[in-house]
């Protein structure tokens, strides 16, 4: 046998034995607890292609067949660090962990519109799209988590597509991207029917390829109203083939603006991810903007503040110092800034 034989195949049995490992750890569930004083509540709007029972791990389960609608109020503990989801150890304690405080099933998208304005700020909702091997508790817990960093008020909505939440299960995911395009196209014409009604797209790893799907379809049947109430995309270590954004955005045509797309060149699931389909690095591996030439977008890259959390794949939004750069972009955007001077590089040692 060859030594490079012998190498690929050691890779194989490693990446399969990670995988086995992580897919035997127990995953942890959202927990309903007691409110605290000193707590901030979240309110999470959730759409989802699961049943409402299923918070947790669902590989091999039946994917809904219609969208359920419902609000979960989630309390971030006042002993909350920035970029941190602070699971319980044992019994949820909403002085130091994320809890569930309430839930409320929602009555169709016309609950769903009705409730978000009730509860938010403004004719502009965030709309959250989770990536692969995530549970509606991960997801949940994650858009309350970046809620309370970055301070917002607009109301938003987690997609919760049905993902198997299991490392196992790569396939199976993308399988439920493509199932899950016409309920979140759905979904964003719901958001967006009125024209002073818009709509933030930002998404992670795999469910960026369910956003471009989206748009493309949205493109293809000539939705151009739709599209041009997307008041901006963010695609966070987008799980997508770079050819393949190519085809989809030249397929939408003018892109929604700001487009922007975070990458971290250290990021080792999407490294996984570019093995697993056939040696393609991903689009949120790219080192630079030249890789996405001739296309309206922005890339921003998060590599020099990677702290190694998380596997560096989701940069943005957990590693601190990365947060406080993304609050000075948001600043800057509200005072009329357009992102043209972000390009955050590697130091040369560091290459």
């Amino acid at each position: 046998m060859s030594i490079l034989r012998t190498v690929r195949l050691g890779r194989v049995w490693l990446l399969g034995g990670v995988m086995a490992l992580a897919a035997c750890a127990p995953r942890e569930t959202a927990l309903r607890g007691a409110p605290h004083p000193d707590a901030t509540i979240q309110p999470i709007h959730i759409a989802t292609l699961r049943p409402f029972d299923a918070t947790g791990q669902a590989f091999g389960m039946l994917r809904a067949d219609r969208l359920n609608y419902f609000r979960a109020d989630v309390s971030v503990p006042p002993t909350h660090q920035v970029g941190q989801i602070e699971w319980p150890d044992e019994q949820p304690n909403a002085a130091t962990d994320f809890v569930v405080t309430k839930t409320e099933i929602l009555e169709g998208q016309a609950g769903l519109v009705r409730d978000l304005r009730r509860t938010g700020t403004g004719p502009e909702t965030l709309v959250f799209v989770h990536g692969y091997n995530n549970t509606l508790s991960d997801s949940m817990y994650r858009l309350a988590q970046i809620r309370a960093d970055f301070d917002l008020t607009m109301p938003s909505v987690l997609f919760s597509w049905p993902s198997a939440g299991d490392p196992r299960g790569y396939i199976y995911d993308r399988d439920s991207v493509l199932y899950s395009r016409d309920a979140f196209l759905s979904v964003l014409d719901a958001l967006a029917t009125a024209p002073n009604e818009k709509v933030l797209l930002l998404a992670h790893s795999m469910g960026s390829q369910l956003v471009m799907e989206t748009l493309r379809q949205a493109a293809i049947r000539g939705d151009h109203a739709l599209l041009g109430r997307i008041s901006g995309v963010v695609l966070m270590s987008p799980d997508i083939d770079p050819e393949l954004f190519q085809k989809q955005a030249q397929a939408i045509g003018q892109l929604p603006q700001p487009f922007l797309i975070f990458t971290t060149r250290q990021d080792r699931a999407l490294s996984v991810a570019g093995w697993l389909t056939g040696r393609k690095p991903r689009l949120g591996l790219i080192d630079g903007p030249e890789k996405v030439q001739g296309l309206d977008v922005k890339v921003i890259d998060f590599t020099a503040l990677a702290d190694g959390a998380g596997y560096n794949h989701f940069v943005p939004v957990t590693a601190p110092a990365a947060v406080e750069l993304l609050r000075g972009m948001i600043a800057e955007s509200g005072s009329g800034g357009d992102f043209s001077d972000y390009m955050v590089l590697v130091p040369k040692a560091a290459q």
